[in-house]
């Protein structure tokens, strides 16, 4: 049997994507995303913040970048990451990262500025037409039931 890693958050971003093109013509976006949780302690309300280091590439990317920004509330999916480098003083260092497949923007309509109530976005769409689902207001499904 293979193993799993798979990621799912629900948070707000800690700021804006930040875009980067790549030489071979890729587009790669980062940003934080703050999940936080709350519990009870000794009677006192307790708040939690992780803090989540999200990156995304190619198609995903340039749509995160379009609609995505500091604050909104988002729903991640995707995979555990570390990766090394050296630093500055050539101290080895070790990132932890969340490499998205697909995200889905959560929230009310006013929260989006670009009318976008629920988005989808999927890292391997068929067609570009196909990477963003839910962009429009029809509230109709196809479900049987």
């Amino acid at each position: 049997m293979s193993g799993v890693n798979k990621v799912i958050l629900v948070g707000h971003l800690g700021k804006d994507p930040e875009v980067r093109h790549l030489e071979g013509g890729a587009t790669v976006v980062n940003f934080t995303l703050a999940t936080t949780e709350t519990y009870t302690r000794d009677g006192r309300k307790v708040e939690q913040t992780e803090w989540h280091n999200v990156v995304m590439w190619r198609g995903l990317a340039e749509i995160a970048a379009k609609y995505l920004q500091k604050g909104k509330l988002v729903y991640v999916e995707g995979k555990l990451r570390t990766r090394s480098y050296d630093d500055r003083e050539g101290n080895k260092r070790y990132v932890t990262e969340i490499v998205a497949d697909n995200f889905n923007m959560l929230g009310r309509k006013s929260d989006n500025e670009n009318g976008a109530n629920q988005s989808t976005a999927s890292q391997n769409p068929s067609k570009p037409e196909d990477q963003m689902i839910g962009m429009n207001d029809n509230t109709e499904d196809d479900l049987p039931f």
